[in-house]
């Protein structure tokens, strides 16, 4: 007797996923993903009205062509250097430090409207170190300085700095670049 039950338990969960399964099917359609002009193994999908790609995963300007179906994502190139008065850091102790940020900018493809750099604490909270507009017609290359920053270390750990652009058009921002600094016990 358990056995019939058991057999009809699985028979019902069956027909229930691969109805699902379909369902999910009928609704999904395949994008591709261009990166730097190189399209993405694996593309993205379109589900619902709404595209889903491995965007995060790029640190770059995204953007969604939908006539084309299309999601590009430019990763212009972004090297970050620390200060801290005229001298280069990464590791720094934990407590209040003083610095300011120094971002270069080349291989930019579109305009941007704003840049941002913040920095991301080992919890995953998040302050804005500087926010400025860039002007019209942005450079394809620039150089981007904070001004100087007091930031408390809180806690050993992991922080990241982080490169944000906004583009021209765009209500988002979107990483483009990292940098790690390490606070360690004094």
């Amino acid at each position: 007797m358990k056995w019939k039950r058991t057999l009809a338990l699985v028979l019902v969960f069956s027909l229930a996923g691969s109805g699902s399964m379909l369902f999910a099917d009928s609704i999904t359609e395949k994008i591709r993903v261009v990166v730097n002009g190189n399209d993405v193994s694996g593309g993205g999908y379109y589900i619902n009205g709404t595209t889903y790609a491995p965007v995060r995963e790029l640190s770059g300007l995204a953007s969604w062509d939908a006539t084309s179906k299309k999601v590009t994502v430019t990763k212009p190139n972004v090297h970050i250097t620390l200060f801290k008065g005229d001298t280069v850091f990464g590791n720094v102790n934990v407590g209040k430090l003083k610095f300011h940020v120094l971002s270069q900018v080349d291989s930019l493809d579109g305009d941007i409207l704003e840049v941002k750099v913040a920095i991301t604490d080992p919890s995953g909270n998040t302050k804005n170190i500087q926010t400025e507009k860039m002007g019209s017609g942005s450079n394809d290359n620039f150089w981007f300085k904070t001004n100087d920053f007091t930031y408390d270390f809180k806690k050993k750990g992991k922080y990241k700095v982080g490169f944000y652009m906004k583009p021209t058009g765009g209500n988002s921002f979107f990483l483009v670049s990292e940098k790690v600094i390490t606070a360690l016990d004094s």
